[in-house]
């Protein structure tokens, strides 16, 4: 939402017409030419263009005839020469009276209409909504919500068009300015400024020549060539694997991972829908919606941002976000200072009462009769009149109750000073009134507060704080309440959530006491003891106790009366809440003061009727009423049906929230239909007050012969920068306000400098207002800190010279003195939002989106706006209540102009718009938003939005600039010994192999076969292997003897069948069949491949993989058992793949006992033994070759680094199918002779405990398992560890559990699974994690020796810079990392430069390399690119020890030198895998690790039980998996995109929000990224909501 004019309609004056043109001089020309192209290409911005354009065009515009050049603008509707009559008003001198057509109140809702006219509509990308969420949520969402409750300060931003029956030119004929600009909005969706003119009223003929709109299509289509150009340089995200063969691997894998979702939701959303499907650059398949949506994302990014970003510097680690400069340009004040305003003195009045208990006292027994308060029902009827005689003696009666007949243990509860709530409800004044004073008799201190509803109304809680640091015990209220209130089962009212323990009285008739003769209420002076607390909600959402001494409420009401001419027995209607404020001010002390009749008027009788107050004006002939600016605009509603009303008999209308900006509009519309009712102009008198200096100003009544009324138009871009600039041409960003009167007498007021030291402001210069006077609140309860800053100001002068030595008030209205001594406020502190070093109102936010087609699409009052803080400054929030009957697409589009009004007119950007069901805002007591729990609920995620739009591109302008890289050490750097450039070289390695004599008997045989052979016939019955099933029994066991015959029998079933070296895929369920073919293979010569067999109930998604390995290893045939064979072949899996192409597959189920005529013998070990097929987290079908060499190689290192021997047992819950868990379950066993008791993982899906339990029944010291049985050991057992400890489960034996991975080490679930289990006797250091790749599938084991696995922090700040820092723990952006374990005896390990394949220094991250006698050979592909990949296999460093051959892991890691010694003595280097280069992101130069971003958002929201991250086309998408109701997926959308920019400096582009199982993973529980982007591409997600961020 970036270009703005700098006004809609200007430009259109300013467009040369041909004729123009023509007479525009060369260089003009050429200029404007310069400045065309400059806008297409983007090197200016629209709003830079618009200005130097009318720059270059101002000398050449015709002036409009009639009207005087400064006029122009003014009349800009009129902007045809006929359109000014010849007597315009414009010659004639203005009565004081008429109302300037610049101060039109209607004029911000034009303003916004303009604003948005010259916006072309511009396509932003729908968000995506599952149909469930569109249902509106909850029930009494169809319930029409409360429209009344305007919110308390805004009901008056309402500037409705036909209000506005006095503007100047409706008596000209011309049509109404509303409708044309409806006309422009909605006429087309496109219409851009050049074309909207033709629908201008004035008659103008349409010439305008069409460069804006050329300019605009440029513009465009050099934005769309730009997305263009990205969508084709994409980042190959596959250039250093082996080719994706797959479209869809392995997403099989999801049904044994992820027990929660037993494979049937949806997991058939197959990847081989046929929809449309059209080809990005790099393959990927997409379908068009998404595709075409993030298009237009794409396009909306590209248009340039408001701030430039200026240059700054990277320093060595620190990413400094960029601090926003001051424009040289702002407006700075250049008034003189202000001096302190006095108001008049308060005169002296004969017989004015010493106190307002005195007060009461003379007028209850002189005036007994005299009406004091009338109270009203919903009808509007007179239900009950109290006189001041009955105030009196119910008071008094009250009062002696209180302190006399209340007591504990003989005690009396109450003494006088302590605090008392008063509970009542805003339909009973009359019990209130006699409640405050009652308390004021007896001394007490009343603390009004509001009726608990429920036990978690909004801001409850903290009223029950401020009770309880009140220490209040006693709780007063009406019988009716009492019955009202929730209940505890004991039928006492309950406890409220934060409330201390009160006790409730009644004080209906029936429970006070009559005093006895005797008894007096004391009435004393008034002192500076505490009179009573008036609560206060501050922006935060913490609740204040303001308290007010006796003789500031005197003096108050002393102020008052002479501020408002108040005279005996004068009647005066009283809107407004009588607990707090005004209303309590007005309507209950200076009433009593003055023995003054109040007609209160309740809020639910405004609600049912809203010219209720005008009616009891008209009846009780009031010569005041109070009101808010809200009743105002509701009666004009309501006032059609109307004829008889009066309003001549008043002298004042008190506007009590004059003070904000918005009320002027609800006055003018007022008065303009109320002026025929007698209402007289000079009436209406707005004040402004605030809770801590209670009323500042007020305007005075006509009587009292003060100045006229001031208004001024100022300009929002002035405001921004607290600068007072009368604004003259620019119609756009204006604010109206009116002043709110003079000072209150015997006060002295000045302004003051919002931040930092109190300075005294300019005269031109907004500030804080500060009061000094003897009738301002005097602390705030028990908060001693806050008061000094509040209640204690000293005003200091430029030289630092306090002003006076009495301290000042401050009463959190910004504003300044205008001419006449008028007060002006444009705004409170509560509302202020500085974003980016300017200040904006909120209030000002609020109208401003609601003058955008008002009504049609949110509930008018029912709109909040505040900021919160992310990223190192203030960001915009708008949430608003959506018409249960308007649709996804109206909304959205009101979302979209919201925006750019409020950028047009405030010059900010909205971070985040959110509309929500009706009713569902937390409301204030008397309607209105509650918005400090609002602002509570967005930062929790408990708001649950229906509809959301994130704009963080166009707002978030302090990002880091991108990182350019340096280039690190090269080849040219100095090699000296084992240093490169100052730095030991990173490399390490395990124990050395030949060193290590040990009494290997299976050394002796070349071949993994050859020591099976040996094993059955030395040791026949030693048991090998030991299968355990779902219940913990034994399902099968072999013995080496055993395992030899089986295998033997494949092999002669294979013999005559295949030829050597054919290859043979085995198709088995984790188990001994698996075993003996694979050996059954080797003895028969052929090269096994092992194969995950597909789930039955999940054959779309897990049968192609199946296929996809076979085709890709070229094998001739399949083994497997006769299930699965014939599942193979099954109807069912023919709709997956085509079956009839599947090899020769045959079932060893009943082999016959055949002996094979003879063993094949490998004419050398570099012969191929197996190959092994895995999935890479990429998403790539990688499968590399193992020699026989390799094969023994890495049993025999296995064997050493964990000391197996034939007697030990080791436990496996590991997949069978491929690297480091085929190894262990199929090879090692044979090698070492030990036992391997193997643990299928997908039979813990039925039994969670079945690996724990058997660990412990076979008390074995070595066991390994997976990420994922891990997570389901903490998830499933958590809860259990009591359970498993009664069936004698102890896990005190392991002295390692290693987790097989090829990842970084996920400490957080190995750190919570060594806590859940240390009840159960595992050691805190027996977990660790092992770390192996394709190139090698065992780099790194913890093994039984060597040192524990040390932790380090880094800076995660760094790590994007491809740096290691080390910090400490807990400090700012720490990130933990594991050790992978030890590495393993024959493996060396280098870190690599990625790009200059340079030898690293310590601590330095880079590639890990690594040379081993069990590396892979090479990968096994279709496509004959093996030379591609050949490098990753047998590469040399670029210099330093050129010689060696590595193999690239692929991995980005450090070595460390850490302070411990392993078992040779040396010092231990300890390597730590930082992440899978492929898996990486690079954004803004930066390099990031998905799974940092994820661990972030996971933490977010507690609905977010699973996340991914990849990007496409330069923008991030973030995946959430939700696990809870769908009415939370909006919620997340804001919370993640908060934690991103926080935590990582990153703007997130789209938000999906998916289902729990959605994303997918492999059998090793890593996440399968790029499917899922494959998967979000083809739009087969099912997406519960898809966010796209502006």
């Amino acid at each position: 939402m970036a270009e703005r004019t700098s006004t809609g309609l200007l430009t259109m004056m300013l467009e040369p017409t041909p004729a123009v043109a023509m007479t525009l001089p060369a260089e003009v020309r050429e200029k404007l030419a310069e400045l065309e192209l400059e806008l297409s290409e983007g090197d200016i911005t629209q709003k830079g263009y618009e200005k130097k354009r009318g720059k270059l065009l101002a000398p050449y515009i015709p002036q409009i005839q009639g009207v005087d050049p400064s006029l122009q603008i003014d009349n800009r509707i009129q902007a045809s020469s006929q359109a000014v009559h010849p007597g315009s008003k414009h010659n004639k001198s203005r009565a004081p009276n008429t109302r300037d057509e610049r101060f039109r109140s209607d004029l911000h809702t034009e303003a916004v209409q303009a604003a948005l006219a010259k916006y072309k509509e511009r396509k932003m990308p729908m968000p995506s909504k599952r149909r469930s969420v569109l249902v509106q949520s909850s029930v009494e969402a169809c319930t029409p919500p409360d429209t009344s409750s305007a919110s308390e300060d805004e009901g008056s931003l309402r500037r409705q068009g036909r209000l506005a029956t006095s503007t100047p030119y409706q008596g000209h004929g011309h049509p109404a300015v509303e409708h044309w600009f409806n006309r422009v909005i909605q006429g087309s969706s496109t219409s851009s400024s050049a074309s909207s003119t033709s629908s201008h009223p004035g008659g103008r003929s349409v010439t305008t020549t069409n460069t804006t709109a050329h300019a605009a299509l440029n513009a465009n289509a050099a934005a769309t060539a730009l997305a263009d150009l990205m969508a084709h340089t994409q980042l190959d995200n596959h250039s250093a694997a082996p080719p994706d063969v797959t479209g869809l691997l392995e997403r099989s894998s999801r049904h044994t991972e992820r027990p929660q979702v037993a494979s049937v939701r949806g997991v058939s959303r197959g990847y081989n829908h046929h929809t449309t499907v059209m080809e990005t650059a790099d393959g990927v398949p997409v379908n068009s919606r998404v595709s075409s949506k993030i298009q237009q994302l794409l396009n909306t990014l590209k248009r340039p941002k408001r701030p430039p970003l200026r240059e700054f510097f990277v320093d060595d680690f620190e990413e400094l976000l960029d601090v926003q400069e001051p424009d040289p340009n702002q407006p700075k004040p250049e008034g003189q200072q202000m001096s302190p305003l006095e108001g008049e003195h308060l005169g002296v009045v004969n017989k004015w009462p010493p106190s307002l208990p005195a007060a009461l006292q003379r007028w209850g027994t002189t005036q007994p009769k005299s009406p004091c308060l009338t109270a009203l029902d919903n009808a509007g009827k007179p239900v009950y009149t109290l006189t001041y005689g009955k105030l009196w003696t119910r008071s008094q009666k009250l009062a002696y109750t209180l302190l006399n007949k209340l007591s504990t243990r003989n005690e009396p509860l109450l003494m006088p000073g302590d605090r008392v709530a008063l509970v009542f409800p805003n339909n009973d004044p009359v019990m209130f009134m006699v409640a405050f004073y009652g308390c004021l008799l007896a001394e007490l201190v009343p603390v009004p507060i509001e009726v608990p509803l429920t036990r978690k109304d909004a801001g409850s809680q903290q009223i029950g704080f401020l009770l309880g640091s009140c220490g209040v015990t006693l709780a007063l209220t009406t019988d009716a309440c009492q019955k009202g209130l929730p209940k505890a089962q004991t039928g006492e009212v309950a406890t409220f959530k934060g409330w201390p323990r009160l006790l409730w009285f009644v004080t209906d008739g029936k429970h006070v006491v009559k005093p006895p003769k005797d008894w007096h209420p004391p009435i004393r002076e008034a002192s500076n003891d505490i009179a009573y607390i008036e609560y206060k909600t501050s922006k935060e959402g913490s609740t204040m106790g303001i308290t007010v001494s006796h003789s500031a409420m005197l003096a108050h009401c002393h102020a008052l009366t002479q501020a408002c001419c108040y005279t005996e027995a004068e009647t005066i209607t009283n809107v407004l809440d009588f607990k707090r404020e005004a209303g309590l001010w007005h309507g209950v002390l200076t009433s009593v003061m003055n023995r003054m009749h109040v007609i209160s008027i309740p809020y639910s009788l405004m609600k049912v009727n809203p010219l209720s107050w005008i009616q009891k004006v008209h009846t009780y002939k009031a010569r005041v009423a109070v009101v808010k600016s809200r009743d105002m605009h509701w009666s004009l509603l309501a006032q059609r049906d109307q004829r008889d009303i009066s309003l001549s008999s008043l002298r004042m209308l008190i506007v009590a929230d004059g003070a904000n900006p918005w009320s002027i509009s609800s006055c003018d519309a007022f008065l303009n239909v109320f002026q025929a009712r007698g209402l007289r102009p000079e009436v209406i008198c707005p004040c402004a007050s605030s809770s801590e200096a209670m009323t500042v100003a007020i305007r005075r009544p006509p009587e009292m012969g003060v100045p006229p009324p001031g208004k001024a138009v100022l300009s929002m871009g002035g405001l921004s920068h607290s600068v007072i600039r009368v604004d003259t041409e620019e119609k756009l960003s204006v604010l109206t306000v009116q002043d709110v009167g003079q000072v209150m007498p015997g006060a002295v007021v000045c302004v003051v400098r919002v931040e930092g030291t109190p300075h005294l402001c300019q005269t031109d210069e907004v500030g804080e207002i500060c009061v000094s006077s003897g009738s301002t609140g005097v602390a705030y309860y028990g908060l001693p800190g806050m008061t000094k800053n509040v209640f204690e100001t000293v005003p200091v002068m430029s030289s630092g010279v306090p002003i006076s030595d009495r301290p000042f008030t401050r009463t959190s209205l910004l504003g300044f003195v205008g001419p006449d001594n008028l007060v002006f406020v444009v705004g409170k502190m509560d509302g202020l939002m500085v974003v980016s070093g300017r200040r904006h109102n909120a209030d000002d936010v609020v109208a401003t989106a609601l003058a955008v087609e008002p009504m049609k699409f949110v509930y008018r009052g029912r709109i909040a706006v505040f900021s919160v803080s992310v990223l190192h400054d203030e960001r915009i929030v708008v949430v608003a209540e959506q018409r249960p009957d308007s649709s996804e697409e109206d909304s959205f589009q009101w979302m979209s102009r919201v925006l750019q009004a409020i950028d047009s007119i405030h010059q900010v950007g909205v971070y985040c718009l959110a509309l929500v069901p009706a009713n569902t805002l937390p409301k204030a007591p008397l309607g209105g938003i509650h918005i400090s729990e609002t602002k509570q609920r967005f930062l929790e995620g408990a708001l649950h939005p229906c509809n959301v739009l994130m704009c963080p591109h166009t707002c978030v302008t302090n990002l880091p600039k991108p990182r350019q890289k340096q280039p690190e050490v090269g080849p040219a750097s100095m090699i000296v010994g084992n240093l490169v450039a100052g730095k030991r070289i990173a490399q390490a390695c395990g124990r050395d192999v030949a060193q290590l004599e040990d009494n290997d008997q299976a050394r002796k045989f070349l071949y993994i076969q050859d020591v099976l052979q040996w094993r059955a016939q030395a040791t026949p019955d030693h048991p090998l292997f030991l299968v355990l099933n779902a219940k913990g029994t034994v399902a099968s066991t072999a013995s080496c003897l055993q395992l030899h015959k089986r295998a033997e029998r494949v092999a002669a079933a294979l013999m005559g069948r295949l030829n050597t070296g054919d290859h043979v895929a085995l198709v088995y369920p984790p188990g001994i069949d698996l075993i003996a073919t694979f050996y059954g293979c080797l003895y028969a010569g052929c090269v096994p491949v092992t194969v995950r067999p597909p789930h039955p109930q999940n054959l779309a998604t897990t049968l192609p993989t199946v296929k996809m390995i076979v085709e890709v290893s070229k094998s001739v045939c399949i083994l497997t058992t006769q299930a699965i064979m014939k599942l193979l072949k099954s109807k069912e899996a023919a709709a997956a793949v085509d079956i009839k192409s599947w090899p020769m597959v045959l079932d060893t189920d009943d082999l016959p006992r055949k002996k094979s005529p003879q063993m094949y013998k490998p004419p050398t070990p570099e012969m191929l033994a197996y190959l092994d097929f895995s999935v890479s987290t990429t998403g790539i079908l990688a499968g590399v070759k193992m020699s026989h060499a390799a094969t023994s190689a890495l049993c025999r290192s296995i064997k050493l680094q964990c000391e197996l021997y034939p007697s030990r047992q080791i436990a496996i819950c590991l997949d069978p199918y491929c690297g480091l868990g085929f190894a262990l379950w199929c090879l090692c066993s044979v090698y070492s002779g030990h036992q391997s008791i193997l643990v299928p993982p997908l039979e813990l899906e039925s039994n969670a405990s079945l690996w724990l339990a058997a660990v412990s029944q076979y008390k074995v010291r070595v066991t390994f398992c997976s990420y994922s049985v891990m997570e389901m050991c903490t998830k499933g057992l958590g809860s259990q560890t009591e359970a498993l400890r009664l069936r004698n489960v102890n896990l005190s034996c392991v002295r390692t559990c290693m987790v097989v991975a090829e990842e970084r080490p996920r400490i957080a679930l190995t750190q919570s699974f060594s806590k859940i289990f240390k009840d159960l006797g595992l050691s805190p250091r027996a977990v660790s994690t092992t770390f192996g790749c394709r190139v090698n599938v065992a780099i790194c084991l913890q093994g039984t020796a060597g040192p524990d696995p040390t932790t380090v922090y880094v800076d995660m700040r760094a790590l994007r810079h491809d740096r290691v820092r080390l910090v400490e723990r807990g400090s700012p952006h720490s990130l933990p990392l594991m050790e992978s374990g030890k590495i393993l005896p024959g493996v060396k390990v280098i870190i690599a430069n990625t790009e200059t394949k340079g030898p690293l220094g310590d601590s330095h991250l880079g590639e890990v390399w690594v040379s081993s006698p069990h590396n892979a050979t090479g990968y096994y592909t279709v496509y004959g690119e093996e030379a591609l990949h050949a490098d990753h296999f047998n590469t040399k460093l670029s210099f330093g020890d050129t010689q060696t051959m590595w193999a690239r892991t692929g991995y980005l890691g450090f070595l460390r030198r850490t302070e411990l010694t392993d078992a040779s003595g040396e010092r231990h280097d300890a390597l730590y895998v930082v992440g899978s280069l492929d898996e990486t992101l690079e954004l803004r130069g930066m390099r990031y690790h998905p799974i940092d971003i994820e661990t972030s958002v996971i933490r977010s929201h507690k609905s977010i039980a699973e996340c991914a991250v990849f990007t496409w086309t330069n923008l991030l998408v973030v995946v959430v998996e939700l696990e809870g109701s769908e009415q939370e997926a909006l919620d997340l959308v804001a919370l993640v995109t908060n934690v991103v920019l926080e935590e990582h400096y990153l703007i997130v582009g789209v938000v999906v929000v998916v289902d729990p199982g959605v994303i997918p993973i492999n059998s090793r529980g890593e996440k399968q990224r790029m499917h899922l982007r494959d998967g979000f591409l083809a739009d087969q997600l099912d997406p519960i909501y898809v966010a796209y961020n502006m």
